[in-house]
Order: C-alpha cells, then sequence, then structure tokens
C-alpha cells in the first residue's frame, strides 16, 4: 500500500528544503550510516497523528539546461501537482507575496489539489501580521512557520493531515508475489516487461493500479501468481519528464511502497553510476527484498570471469545490499530470461520467512560463544534472548542489558551469522535491541 505523497514547492530561498528536514526528521538516518550508499534528501517519510506520508522537496530536483529561474519554478510545480495528494506552498514573510508567488498561485490553483499555504521565517511576533497579504493568493488561511526556530510546524502538519486522502485497501491476495521494476531512464525496465509478459498468454486483465498513473498487470506461470507494477508515467514525455533524472526516484519510490520484490535494472553497456545508487538505496530503506537485473548481456563479449567480474564491481558498488542476487539477462533477445522468475518467487518467501524464536536464539547464543560482544569502558553487552518479531523484511529484537552497548560491527556480524544459518537470501534484515526489561 503506498503512502500519500506531500509536496513542497516555492520559489528558491523560502526554505523549503529546512521545512522538509522539520518535516521528515531523522529518518533517512538509517541509510545515511551504510557503508557504500550515496543519496540525496528529496524524498523523506514523516508521520503525523499516526498518519504516514511521503514528502517531496522540489528544490532539490533539478531541472537541466533551464536557466530561466521562474521557467523552473513553473516546471517544478508541475511535477509536485503531477506526483503529489497534497502540495505545500511555501512563501516568505521577508519579502511578502511576490510576482514569482502569484505566477506559482495560478499552476498550483488549476490543479485542483488540496493546497497548504505556508509563510515561512515568522520569526517573532510582530511578523505574524505579515502573513495576511498571503491570503490574496486564494488558498484559504496561511501558516506561519519559522523553519529556523520549528514554531508552527505542527498546524502545517495539522493541515496537511487534514488534506491527506484515505488510503485504499491492498486489493491483491497474500499469496500474490507484487514485482516492481525500478533503475534509471533507458536502463530496458520497459523491455524486461515486455519480455517477461510476451513468454506468457495466461494474462488475467491490466487494470489500473492504486497509485496514479501505475498499471497493474497481473499474470500467472507454473501455478505462482504474480503482479507487475509498472509506473506508467514514466513513459510520458516532455520537457519536464526528460530533462529531470530525479523524476525516476519519485516514480520508484511509488512501486517500491507497494512492492514485494524490487527489480533494480542496471544496462550493463553504461555501468554503475550513482544514481543507481540512489534508487537501489530506497528499496533497502523500505526493507524490500531485492534482486539486481543485469540487462543487456547479450551485448557483452565474454569469457569464463567476466560474469564473475561484473558481480563484485556490483557488490562493491553496493555494498549496502550484499544479500541481493544478481541475474544476468537480455530482455531484447531473451536471453537467460528464464532464471529471472525463479529467483523472485525464491526471495519473496525469504521476504516472508519466520524463524522460531528456539532456532534463532542457538544461533546467536553460538555467535556470541564464539565472539563475545566488545566491551566498552569496562562494561559488556549482555545478550539475554533474541525473537523475531515481523517479516517483510525479517525483523528481530534482540533484548540485552544496555542497548547502547550494542555496536554496528557487533550487530552486522550477529546479521551475518543469523544470515549463514537461516539464508534470508535477497531480503534485508532489521535488528534492534532493547533492554530485558522493555519486553512487556
Amino acid at each position: 500500500m503506498a503512502r500519500p505523497v506531500v509536496a513542497i514547492v516555492g520559489r528558491p530561498n523560502v526554505g523549503k528544503s529546512t521545512i522538509f528536514n522539520r518535516l521528515i526528521g531523522d529518518r533517512l538516518a538509517i541509510v545515511e550510516d551504510k557503508p557504500g550508499i550515496t543519496r540525496d534528501r528529496i524524498y523523506g517519510v514523516s508521520d503525523w497523528n499516526g498518519k504516514a506520508f511521503s514528502v517531496i522537496d522540489t528544490g532539490g530536483i533539478e531541472i537541466d539546461g533551464d536557466d530561466d529561474m521562474l521557467k523552473s519554478i513553473r516546471m517544478q510545480a508541475e511535477l509536485a501537482i503531477s506526483e503529489a495528494d497534497v502540495i505545500v506552498f511555501m512563501c516568505d514573510a521577508k519579502t511578502g507575496v511576490t510576482n514569482s508567488d502569484e505566477e506559482v498561485a495560478q499552476i498550483l490553483f488549476r490543479s485542483g489539489k488540496p493546497i497548504v499555504v505556508a509563510v515561512n521565517k515568522v520569526d517573532n511576533i510582530r511578523r505574524n501580521e505579515d502573513i495576511y497579504e498571503f491570503y490574496s493568493l486564494g488558498f484559504g488561511d496561511p501558516i506561519a512557520i519559522s523553519g529556523s526556530h520549528g514554531t508552527g510546524i505542527g498546524d502545517l502538519l495539522d493541515a496537511i493531515v487534514i488534506n491527506l486522502p484515505e488510503l485504499e485497501d491492498e486489493e491483491y491476495d497474500a499469496d500474490v508475489i507484487k514485482v516492481a521494476l525500478i533503475g534509471r531512464p533507458n536502463v530496458g525496465k520497459s523491455s524486461l516487461v515486455n519480455a517477461i509478459l510476451g513468454e506468457d498468454r495466461v494474462i488475467v486483465s491490466e487494470v489500473a493500479g492504486t497509485t496514479r498513473d501505475a498499471i497493474d498487470t497481473p499474470f500467472e506461470r507454473d501455478g505462482q501468481r504474480y503482479v507487475i507494477i509498472d509506473t506508467a508515467g514514466m513513459r510520458k514525455r516532455g520537457k519536464v519528464y526528460e530533462t529531470t533524472e530525479k523524476y525516476s526516484v519519485m516514480r520508484a519510490m511509488k512501486a517500491i511502497e507497494r512492492a514485494d520484490v524490487v527489480l533494480v535494472v542496471i544496462n550493463v553497456e553504461e555501468g554503475i553510476i550513482d544514481q543507481d545508487k540512489h534508487i537501489a538505496g530506497y528499496a533497502y530503506e523500505a526493507g524490500k527484498a531485492s534482486i539486481f537485473v543485469v540487462n543487456k548481456w547479450d551485448v557483452v563479449e565474454k569469457d569464463e570471469r567476466t560474469m564473475k567480474d561484473f558481480e563484485t564491481k556490483i557488490k562493491d558498488h553496493f555494498l549496502f545490499m550484499t544479500y541481493a542476487p544478481i541475474v544476468f539477462l537480455s530482455a531484447k533477445t531473451k536471453q537467460r530470461l528464464q532464471k529471472l522468475l525463479p529467483v523472485v518467487q525464491r526471495v519473496a518467501q525469504q521476504h516472508s520467512l519466520r524463524v522460531q524464536t528456539h532456532l534463532l536464539n542457538d544461533v546467536v547464543s553460538d555467535a556470541v560463544a564464539l565472539n563475545a560482544p566488545p566491551t566498552d569502558k569496562g562494561r559488556r553487552l549482555r545478550i539475554n534472548y533474541a525473537t523475531q518479531v515481523a517479516v517483510k523484511p525479517p525483523t528481530m529484537v534482540i533484548f540485552a542489558n544496555d542497548p547502547e552497548l550494542m555496536h554496528f560491527s557487533y550487530e552486522r556480524y550477529l546479521e551475518n551469522k543469523i544470515r549463514a544459518a537461516f539464508d534470508f537470501e535477497g531480503t534485508p534484515i532489521r535488528i534492534f535491541t532493547r533492554r530485558k526489561s522493555d519486553e512487556s
């Protein structure tokens, strides 16, 4: 089930990124402290009063080759309109309503989307009077906020949440494997979708998905039902879509959230670039099972080491996803295509795998006996027991004397031991350490 999307728009220097960071807090830290991951901060997750939503900072979207500032703002507003359920229109109390604000207001007004006007830089009581002129934009009550001081953020979140749409329940049975293809433009996602479906004539139907501009294609293979979540919006043409690389990240996020298994498609001709890491990083953060699909394998001159060398390259670039299997194929010639769906099925099973508590504790006890936790200022971590509390992704809680003593490197050691015992191929594992007294 995809979260609703909130976009922050406005002209430069009104404080969009500051408010973005206020809304998402430190939610990206789980990825940023992992080795080998590179990512921007234009997309994050927030929640307020139990309602979760995704947030886009359009200020982080670069419109390539376009020096006209107003034109760039307009394009960012159009992107927000196409993607968002609620739009936060940021303005600046110090400058008042500008011509650029009025231009953006006209674009937003035509969208029919819920618009929340947030007037930033209201840093003291005297400035509260400065917000009244923003009524002229035509979107109702403006909300006074201060990104630097954090005031008014609760009021802004209240206004956002009131306007969020109700989420629809997932429409597929639990045994259906939902597969999303993500990757940079032109890596061959559409060709791969066509190749997968072209081998199978039992396509049930093409139905509109719950995510706007996505097409869900259900099909069945060898008794297993699948749904390919294809972001149809990626096929749109026009300068907005062709010149904005990060637009593909927004599209990918919606597909990732609804998927069980994510295929990270890489074009072997172009190699691996940072944007591949950005996109794969979102799949990791969302806790989804993942497979690297190296496309266009037919064009590569090969010897007995070619595949192994490229596998090593992928593992070096994606250190945070070394658990993900790698499938080499060609969507064009269908070379090795038959290997893909069995791997999809296998990692989907691992993503849902639940380990019995006594077996998990045996593995953790053996790991501790083999390599005791290091001491910190004379104190040693003492692990009492472990249990699995969730699947998709498999999530373990380790009860110990003091969670502060759990070092990242020791947690990784325990994860490696758990993987060695139970496999968990293709899926991230989440490990949390809690005090034993916190059990209840």
